[in-house]
């Protein structure tokens, strides 16, 4: 539950815009999500799940 709770203070919550700025193996996944960017490791981004909107 720790997990969640950590992420949701980082500004993943349900709804939550997420774009990924850099991804490059094996460093950490580069996201912007509600105006900041945040860096995750790898196990953790595994974790989040996102649905994929069309970009206009």
């Amino acid at each position: 539950m720790g997990l969640i709770r950590r992420l949701a203070e980082l500004g993943f919550t349900k709804g939550a815009r997420v774009r990924v700025l850099h991804s490059s193996p094996p460093g950490p996944v580069l996201v912007m999500v509600k105006g900041s960017r945040i860096a995750l490791g790898r196990g953790v981004a595994m974790r989040v799940m996102i649905s994929l909107q069309e970009v206009i």
